[in-house]
């Protein structure tokens, strides 16, 4: 893929000069990717919208045709006029768009092993970064991790052993769902676990009534769309701002997330009524969103910053989750894990479910004196995930009998009264990190600065909640 990825991008710099800028260039290539996955995996797509006739010309007729093609996609209903919602052609120059077809024509898409037009997405938006525009790495979630969070959370919208099919629903949810990896990969490990076995009117309800998200940003939606929409899942993913718009009612029974890091956005409390915290900090409003977006007994993973589970109101929102879901499991991940997309961030995943008071909390460390990850010598990979999900046990809610490992091992218990001791925060550390004082195994200097950078946007997150405060005051007094 990173091979392919340098292929696409090389011909980027000819584009600039035909007035196509980065993100319009990718945005194309993820329609006329689409029309070739759906080409290979013989996807339903509307009479003369086909891959065949789009790379059977050239001339104007090419750019002509392809126009044509947006259009009707535009105009299909359903889930295509979704997908294809205001896309209109960009490529000025036909021998451009001739020759972005031939190079995508010369790849087996669906026979690779990826996420094809997400890592396509991802490899080019990378470069983008490194061109100096910002904000690759809103949109991923390593597939790793994402497997690995999976496994473990089971999201099977299957029909329950004496369940009576009339009117039940099984919902998973991405609140934050980038271009739908979390969702992608529930569908997949669905297909795994049943062996495709699925009955015909048990699939259709599961194809078109299981998998819903959300994402504030038009292009990643769009690819999420697409996805889900070559996997035969007919998806329902809202466009709009998931913290600061009003709670639409929606109750899920699973909840998979990784809510975007950092502070970029409105910097003021959500005027949300279902939010018992005021605080500006976009993960722990999301926190406070999930937990009121599960049906009860519903479960939840999500990803959290370092800084999300200590500083600021972290405490106080980690309390009333506490008091109305189980908090059982929290997994430290690997240093690097978003490397090269967030530079530096520490970050973990939170597992809890709606209904019952949180009595212990497990914490699984798998970052001590483990070598930080990076892209070329020591990718993320399944091994990293192995002892976590072993000792997470079968039952997704976490349930599972488990042992305390003990001050040496990684894996330990919490009681609540222990937590409450520390006012709820969750930034438990028990081994000593040797790696961080091997010289040879420091992170490196744009870790150190990314991590700062994270800090600082934390502190100046609370000192945005303090401001806010004592104008509220003054303002009362006044």
């Amino acid at each position: 893929m990173s091979d392919i990825v340098q292929k696409l991008w090389g011909f980027c710099h000819t584009l600039r000069h035909d007035g196509v800028d980065y993100g319009d260039y990718i945005e194309q290539l993820t329609y006329l990717l689409f029309l070739k996955m759906a080409d290979e995996r013989a996807a339903a797509v509307p009479a003369g919208c086909d891959w065949a006739s789009l790379k059977a010309l050239s001339g104007t007729a090419l750019t002509d045709h392809y126009a044509g093609i947006l259009r009707n996609l535009r105009d299909a209903g359903g889930l295509l006029a979704d997908i294809f919602a205001q896309a209109t052609p960009r490529f000025n120059n036909p021998v451009n768009l001739k020759r972005v077809i031939a190079m995508i024509d010369e790849e087996d898409w669906s026979a690779m092993d990826v996420d094809v037009k997400g890592a396509a997405f991802e490899g080019l938006l990378e470069k983008a970064a490194s061109e100096g525009k910002k904000g690759a790495g809103q949109y991923f979630t390593p597939r790793v991790l994402i497997q690995s969070i999976v496994r473990v959370m089971k999201p099977d919208p299957r029909l329950p052993h004496g369940r009576q099919a009339a009117g039940y629903e099984f919902t998973v949810c991405d609140p934050a769902c980038g271009t739908g990896g979390f969702l992608v990969c529930a569908w997949e490990w669905l297909l795994a676990a049943s062996g495709g076995a699925l009955g015909r009117d048990e699939a259709r309800r599961i194809r078109t009534a299981t998998y819903h998200g959300q994402d504030l940003v038009a292009r990643p939606r769009r690819l999420a769309l697409m996805n889900l929409f070559l996997h035969g899942v007919e998806p329902h993913i809202a466009l709009g701002d998931t913290i600061y718009e009003p709670d639409r009612g929606e109750r899920f029974d699973v909840v998979l997330t990784n809510p975007p890091f950092g502070t970029k956005g409105a910097n003021q409390a959500p005027d949300r009524d279902d939010f018992t915290i005021e605080t500006s900090n976009k993960q722990l409003n999301f926190v406070q969103h999930v937990a009121n977006s599960l049906k009860p007994g519903g479960r939840a993973a999500m990803v959290l910053p370092d800084n999300c589970l200590f500083e600021g109101k972290a405490g106080e929102v980690f309390q009333i989750l506490m008091q109305d879901c189980d908090l059982h499991t929290v997994l430290r991940l690997p240093r690097g894990t978003f490397t090269p997309y967030s530079q530096g961030v520490k970050a973990n995943v939170i597992f809890f479910r709606k209904g019952l008071p949180t009595e212990h909390v497990w914490i699984f460390d798998a970052r001590s004196n483990v070598p930080g990850i990076t892209k070329k010598d020591r990718p993320l990979a399944a091994p990293h995930f192995a002892e976590f999900e072993a000792v997470y046990g079968n039952d997704p809610n976490g349930r599972s009998p488990r042992t305390d490992t003990g001050d040496n091992g990684r894996f330990r218990r919490f009681t609540v009264a222990d937590i409450a001791a520390r006012d709820y925060k969750l930034d438990i550390t028990w081994l000593k990190d040797d790696s961080l004082e091997d010289s040879d195994d420091l992170p490196e200097p744009q870790d150190l600065a990314g991590a700062a950078i994270t800090e600082l946007e934390a502190v100046i997150a609370d000192l945005r909640d303090i401001v806010a405060l004592v104008e509220k005051e003054e303002g009362v007094e006044s």
